[in-house]
């Protein structure tokens, strides 16, 4: 549960971003400077926040920066679905 809130919360600040920027983050310490987020959360599975998986943008191949992350812990929750998954 802690997971997927934490991804909730930095995947609606890269989303406030891009809306009001017009682009995607560079990194998620972007987010942090420009007070999106008050800071990086930790992954709770790694329990580190230099483990998140960033995504890069797919719309073009111009784009460049954070579009989505995943949680680059291994193994499963609970119900079977890979945290990476999530």
């Amino acid at each position: 549960v802690a997971l997927k809130e934490s991804l909730r919360q930095m995947r609606d600040a890269i989303d406030k971003f891009r809306g009001d920027r017009g682009t995607y983050p560079q990194s998620l310490q972007e987010l942090v400077e420009r007070q999106y987020l008050r800071k990086v959360p930790f992954d709770p599975v790694t329990d580190s926040a230099e483990t998140w998986i960033i995504v890069p943008p797919r719309e073009s191949a111009t784009d460049t920066g954070v579009a989505d992350l995943k949680s680059g812990a291994e193994g499963e929750s609970r119900d079977g679905t890979a945290y990476s998954e999530f």
